[in-house]
């Protein structure tokens, strides 16, 4: 994905951050205002993305439009980095998190998860030309991820999922070096200009590498999921009746099979729940 094309929408979308608005009063803002604004990423595709028409696309945006819709608003979008919204404290600037986050405990300190709709299995992808046979040949290799999420945590072996129903999982591999990146389709852009030449291997979400793969990337994945992670709404902290709206939303998302069908029409497999 080129990154100039990209920039474009980011800077169309972030011009239109609500400033003025305090955490507190957000259902009644929403509600009078009959705008949702919901924080979103440009570059993770299939989950959320700037499509050839410069518009935002994907599993997450369709989600958060639902949950507009079912508010009685119309759904903004804004594009603020992942480390800005992860860290809580949003102001007012927006109102929402649809983007799949993990409610982790030390999130949790600082957001509020009023539900997760769907769950993602991680897995690891090497270049097409690897010769990397499984999971265990990738100890000492050098592994991309983005920066201050779940994949880190993982390689770092310190990851906590705690959320209700979320699968047991161990650690497979042990890097030899951790690259950050600011996204995965960073860490993808790298490993695609060939084996070794910039890493040996990455680790995301199966959906987007598999999309990744869809759109041309030179990828092939490597063994089995390593975990699933749940993920979740996130809202700031501060509206106990906001928080209570997006639970009830999500739960009739869940029981009337809407989530079910986006995800099969953006995944093609039901993700809406663990089998």
């Amino acid at each position: 994905m080129v990154r100039g094309k990209l920039l474009t929408g980011l800077l169309a979308l972030s011009l239109v951050v609500p400033f003025a608005a305090q955490a507190g009063g957000t259902l009644d803002r929403v509600m009078s205002s009959k705008i949702l604004t919901m924080s979103s990423d440009p570059a993770y595709p299939p989950q959320s993305f700037l499509n050839d028409k410069n518009e935002m696309a994907g599993f997450d945006v369709d989600v958060g439009r639902e949950i507009a819709k079912r508010m009685g608003a119309e759904l903004k979008i804004i594009t603020p980095a992942w480390e800005i919204i992860t860290a809580g404290n949003w102001g007012g600037r927006w109102d929402v998190s649809v983007g799949s986050m993990t409610p982790t405990a030390e999130r949790a300190k600082i957001l509020d998860f009023p539900a997760v709709y769907y769950y993602t299995p991680a897995s690891f992808a090497v270049h097409k030309d690897s010769k990397t046979a499984s999971i265990a040949d990738l100890d000492g290799k050098k592994i991309g991820v983005c920066g201050g999420c779940t994949y880190e945590a993982y390689l770092k072996k310190d990851l906590v999922i705690d959320a209700e129903g979320t699968p047991a999982f161990d650690y497979k591999v042990t890097p030899g070096e951790v690259q950050l990146y600011e996204t995965d389709t960073h860490a993808f852009d790298d490993l695609r200009l060939g084996d070794g030449t910039r890493l040996d291997a990455i680790l995301s979400a199966l959906p987007t590498i598999q999309e990744a793969i869809k759109n041309g990337y030179a990828l092939k994945v490597v063994g089995d999921p390593v975990f699933y992670e749940p993920l979740a709404v996130a809202v700031d902290k501060g509206d106990a009746e906001f928080t209570a709206k997006v639970v009830e939303i999500v739960k009739a998302m869940h029981a009337d099979g809407t989530l079910s069908k986006l995800s099969q029409t953006w995944y093609g497999a039901d993700l809406s729940t663990v089998k």
